[in-house]
C-alpha cells in the first residue's frame, strides 16, 4: 500500500510541477487560464453552504465546465474547493459518465430532476480519483505558498485552522 501512495504522490506532484500558476496566485485566474487551455468553458457558481451539501462539484455539460462552491467560507477554504474541483479536469476526470444527479438535486434543488438527468451529466468520480484531486489541491497550495514569506510572529496550529475555515476569534 506504501508502494501506491508513493505512486500517487509522484503523478500528483509531477502534475502540479508543470502548472504555469498565476504569480501572484488566485484561483479565479488559474481556472480561467485552465479554460482557455481546455478550449472550454469554466464557470464558477458560488451557493450558500449547509452541512446536508456537499462544499464542491463539478458538473460538465456539452459546452462548458460548472464548478458549484459553498461560497460562504474562508478565502482559503473556498480556494481550495475550487482547486480540487479544477483538478478533477486537469486529470481528465470529467470524462462523461453516468448522471449522479442527487449531489447536484442537493446544491440546485430548484432544478428538477428530470432537467438534472437530461441535462447536467457528471461523473462519479472513484476514491483514487477524489483523493487524487484533493493532493493536487494541496500540492497547488503548498506550492503558492513557499513563494511567499512566512507571517510575522509565532503562530499556533490550531490559529491556522481557525483561519482556513473562517473561526478567527472563537
Amino acid at each position: 500500500m506504501g508502494e501506491g501512495r508513493t505512486g500517487l504522490w509522484r503523478r500528483c506532484q509531477t502534475v502540479v510541477d508543470r502548472l504555469d500558476l498565476p504569480d501572484p496566485f488566485d484561483a479565479e485566474a488559474f481556472i480561467a487560464v485552465l479554460a482557455h487551455k481546455r478550449g472550454r468553458p469554466i464557470e464558477l457558481l458560488g451557493v450558500p453552504a449547509r452541512p446536508d451539501r456537499p462544499c464542491g462539484l463539478l458538473v460538465t455539460t456539452a459546452r462548458t465546465d460548472l464548478i458549484i462552491y459553498s461560497a460562504d467560507t474562508s478565502a482559503v477554504h473556498r480556494q481550495h474547493i475550487l482547486l480540487h474541483e479544477a483538478a478533477h479536469l486537469l486529470r481528465g476526470h470529467d470524462a462523461t459518465g453516468g448522471a449522479a444527479t442527487a449531489g447536484i438535486g442537493v446544491l440546485l434543488p430548484h432544478l428538477s430532476p428530470a432537467l438534472i438527468r437530461n441535462v447536467l451529466g457528471r461523473t462519479v468520480y472513484t476514491e483514487p480519483q477524489e483523493r487524487e484531486a484533493e493532493l493536487i489541491a494541496t500540492l497547488i497550495h503548498q506550492r503558492v505558498a513557499r513563494g511567499r514569506p512566512p507571517t510575522a510572529g509565532p503562530r499556533s496550529p490550531q490559529s491556522g485552522i481557525e483561519t482556513m475555515f473562517g473561526l478567527g476569534g472563537i
